[in-house]
């Protein structure tokens, strides 16, 4: 089963209360900048985490108020630090993250529903267990527009949730080469015989995302496994399988070639 650790208590819980349970995940970004779609990617993979696991999850949003100066920031032809909440929602869905439910924060749930909040550190307090996002800095305060929004994605996932994250050409170049090349061997892999997941990479996948949804040590399963002995169809079956935690559209290139 998931556990996370509670950021409140500095200790891990579980994230359901049942097996099957219904979770909600509450994000609460701080505001519609690069920092909010961070929180809001991090509540994405969580949901992700919980189906794979079978647990159905209820995603909801509570936005923060955007201040009223921000749309004076940026200067003509540049993007602004902050998009806005309708902004910020079309973002998240150009990086695949699912849509949430706008949502109170103080109304209940369904009976014997935990709610698990995703926030940014330094965020108010919250009555339950909570997962925190550390910010995220971007060259002259201005959000990064790659033309693939998934090199964005793998970019937010590239270091631990809690630790901050500087976005910038050279990380975004690093994320873009990392799909292209995975992408490419997918769809080279997915031309042979399919092949099984070995057991061994499948509970390393299942350890990585159960212990406090460790995205990093998915991502080593994942080299680990391009350059490995495993047959090609098993790597495959592989990458195909963590993309439906990690969200990068791995199998995007299949048939691209005919």
């Amino acid at each position: 089963m998931l556990r996370i650790l509670d950021a409140r208590t500095g200790e891990p819980v579980d994230a359901a209360l049942a097996r099957r349970g219904l979770v909600r995940v509450h994000a609460r970004p701080p505001g519609s900048d690069i920092t909010g779609l961070r929180v809001l990617l991090v509540a994405d993979v969580l949901v992700r985490a919980l189906e794979i696991g079978g647990n159905p999850a209820w995603a909801t949003l509570t936005s923060a108020p955007e201040p009223a100066e921000t749309a004076d920031r940026a200067a003509p032809g540049e993007q602004a630090a902050s998009w806005g909440e309708g902004g910020l929602r079309a973002r998240a869905a150009e990086l695949g993250i699912r849509p949430f439910e706008d949502h109170p924060g103080t109304e209940p749930g369904p009976a014997a529903t935990r709610t698990i909040d995703v926030v940014a550190q330094g965020a108010g307090a919250t009555e339950g267990p909570r997962v925190e996002v550390a910010p995220v800095d971007t060259p002259h305060g201005s959000a990064p527009e790659p033309g693939d929004p998934t090199v964005l994605r793998l970019a937010l996932l590239a270091r631990r949730r809690d630790q901050p994250l500087s976005v910038d050409a050279d990380a975004l170049a690093a994320a873009e080469d990392t799909l292209a090349r995975w992408r490419a061997a997918v769809a080279g892999w997915a031309t042979r015989p399919s092949k099984p997941i070995p057991e061994d990479v499948r509970l390393r996948l299942r350890a990585a995302w159960e212990d406090d949804l460790d995205v990093l040590a998915v991502l080593d399963v994942l080299r680990s496994v391009e350059t490995s002995g495993i047959p090609e169809g098993a790597r495959f079956e592989t990458y195909a399988h963590a993309d439906r935690l990690l969200g990068l559209e791995l199998t995007r290139e299949i048939g691209a070639a005919l």
